[in-house]
Parts: C-alpha cells; structure tokens; sequence
C-alpha cells in the first residue's frame, strides 16, 4: 500500500471515490450525495481543490488504484492558523482492516507536525462509529465533547463527537 498526497491528476478516482462515501455513508459527511451530484463541473473543481495552500488531501493505493482518503484542512485566520481539521475520512468497505485507515491518518499527523504553527488538530465523528472513534483514539485522538442532532439524514439525526490532539 502507498499514501501520498493527492494531485490534480487523482482528481477524477477521487471523486468516484467520494460520491460512493457520500451514497453509502450519508450519516458520515456534512455534504449529501444529492448536494454532491449538482455541482457544475465537479472533477475540475476537485482538481482545483487539491491545489489549494494548506489543505492537504493523502490517497491509500493498491496497485495504483484509490482505496481510501483523508483530508487535512488549516485554519487560515491569523488568530486560529495554530489548528487544522480531519475531514472526509473514508475507506473502501473492501479494504477496511487492511492498515489503510491508519496509515491515512497517521500521515495526516505527521504532516501536521511539520507545520510550524500547528498546534492541534480537530475531527468530529459520529457518535455511533465505534470502529472510527477507536481508530482516532489509537492514535491519541480524546474526545472533549459531544454535538447532539449534528446532522440529520432523512428524519434520523445523529450525534457527533469532538476530538483532539494536541501535536505540542
């Protein structure tokens, strides 16, 4: 398996990756696979993203194919360029328990930690993903609250848990 981080030229296996994150995990991610499917121009925008100052996008390959993704995002308000965020954590289903996961996020950290100002680093993930929660925990992640009816699919809300690390 090998991470590295995403370029433009990924920008279309990561969006076939995204949309079936979003379609079979709804309760998982703020955006919806509707929302999604509306964008203009979605591959252009997604290439364009991968390009953007401070946000980081590390890609999980198995023989050249995206298994899995996670996003590192830094805050860009001087009073608040000392945290960044974990976002749009996914992993194929046909690949999870294979290390992916954890290496994903454990390159999001160490790339964390050679940004100078970074000082921590936030998720949220929903309360009831015992797998995920265990994996961030793993790695140092504690959660330090709890956001109720965070999101709602359909009529069902779920529960978010804040975590953190702290890098220093």
């Amino acid at each position: 398996m090998e991470i590295r981080l995403l370029t433009p030229e990924d920008a279309e296996a990561y969006w076939e990756m995204r949309l079936e994150a979003l379609k079979n995990h709804p309760e998982a991610f703020a955006t919806s696979y509707e929302e999604a499917l509306e964008r203009e121009n979605p591959i252009e925008q997604t290439a364009n993203r991968l390009k953007v100052d401070g946000d980081f996008t590390f890609g999980a390959f198995q023989e050249n194919s995206l298994i899995g993704s996670v996003t590192l995002v830094q805050d860009k308000i001087t009073k608040m360029k000392h945290r960044a965020h974990i976002f749009a954590m996914y992993v194929k289903p046909e690949h999870r328990h294979s290390g992916a996961g954890n290496a994903l996020v454990k390159a999001a950290i160490n790339h964390a930690k050679q940004i100078p100002d970074l000082l921590k680093l936030n998720l949220t993930v929903v309360s009831s993903n015992e797998k995920a929660k265990a994996l961030y925990s793993s790695l140092g992640f504690t959660t330090y609250g709890k956001e109720e009816k965070a999101l709602r699919v359909n009529e069902t809300y779920y529960d978010e848990e804040l975590m953190v690390l702290f890098l220093k």
